[in-house]
């Protein structure tokens, strides 16, 4: 006799739980993304776009200053190739000479004053007492808003020699006019403090970045070991910005060697030409005089010495680091 086994209602057949991707490891619980289409085309079109942009303004007129550096391109007619005249000219000009080298000294004593100045509004506005930071920010700003023309200009009414705010004051205090414009020497101090006063603001900006990231902590313990002011400066603050002050040295050394705007407005390169930098000496043979394919030549030139200088500065800030 077989007995069969009871069921009652109150006790339901017991069910079986099946979880989804059970027995294919961890994985199989995963959902991949699904990404939308619509984020794929607008990654796309921003790609090419941005590629599109950097071949029209950088590429192209690249390769066209390349091609024109061996012509005798003039601005208009037929382009006939010259092949190395245009450099060996360069070669054999004394002018083109005394632009670089003015362009060299120029960036040789700008540099410095600029990063210097810079640092030096940086810590001060960094301290912890003082008062008015954010206010002092704004005015030290300023002068970087002022476009490079506007600020020749500006410089150039206080430094006149015979209408300059700087003379009326000597003057008026019983001295002598200073020859600010026709001094050869001075003409390029006043180009220089110009520059420090327009370019100053933005490596300020970088150079309290810089000191907001060195921990507290470690001035608390060099003061605590009895460490002046000085030597907290010299021995915590510059190691510890280091890498920004080698970038802004590397671009203040690239935008000085650059400068055009600025002296443009201010003296043009005077007396004479005495002061006048590589890219104002591009401009005149490039435009006043209509040699393009010279003018391109001494652009690819001033290129090579830029390139050179940042691998320069860059293998230096590689070795420091490594130290």
């Amino acid at each position: 006799m077989t007995v069969q086994p009871l069921v009652t209602p109150s006790s339901p057949p017991e069910a079986v739980l099946t979880v989804p991707g059970a027995g294919r490891g961890s994985k199989g619980s995963r959902r991949r993304p699904v990404r939308r289409p619509r984020y794929v085309v607008s990654t796309v079109l921003l790609t090419v776009g941005v590629a599109i942009l950097f071949a029209l303004f950088f590429v192209w007129p690249g390769a066209l200053g390349v091609m024109y550096s061996f012509t005798s391109y003039r601005g208009f007619g037929d382009i006939e190739f010259v092949g190395l005249d245009n450099y060996t000219a360069l070669a054999q000009d004394p002018v083109f000479y005394a632009a670089v080298g003015r362009t060299l000294v120029y960036a040789l004593f700008s540099v410095p004053f600029a990063c210097g100045l810079s640092l030096l509004m940086a810590v001060a506005l960094n301290n912890a007492r003082a008062r008015g930071k954010i206010g002092a920010r704004i005015i030290f700003f300023l002068p970087w808003l002022v476009s490079p023309i506007v600020a020749g200009v500006i410089w150039r009414w206080m430094f006149g020699e015979s209408f300059g705010f700087v003379n009326f004051a000597i003057t008026s205090l019983g001295g002598g006019a200073v020859p600010w414009s026709s001094n050869a020497d001075l003409s390029l101090f006043v180009v220089i403090l110009a520059s420090a006063w327009g370019g100053a603001a933005f490596n300020m900006l970088l150079f309290i970045a810089a000191l907001n990231n060195v921990p507290v902590s470690q001035y608390e313990a060099a003061e605590l070991d009895g460490a002046n002011p000085w030597q907290r400066f010299v021995s915590i603050t510059l190691p510890g910005i280091a890498p920004t002050t080698l970038l802004v040295v590397l671009l203040s050394t690239l935008g000085h060697m650059k400068e055009f705007a600025m002296i443009q407005a201010l003296n043009n390169g005077g007396p004479g030409t005495e002061n006048q930098l590589i890219v104002q000496y591009i401009f005149q043979t490039g435009f006043a005089q209509s040699n393009v394919g010279y003018a391109s030549a001494a652009s690819m030139v001033l290129l090579v010495i830029l390139l050179i200088i940042a691998a320069v500065q860059l293998a230096i800030s590689k070795r420091s680091q490594a130290w």
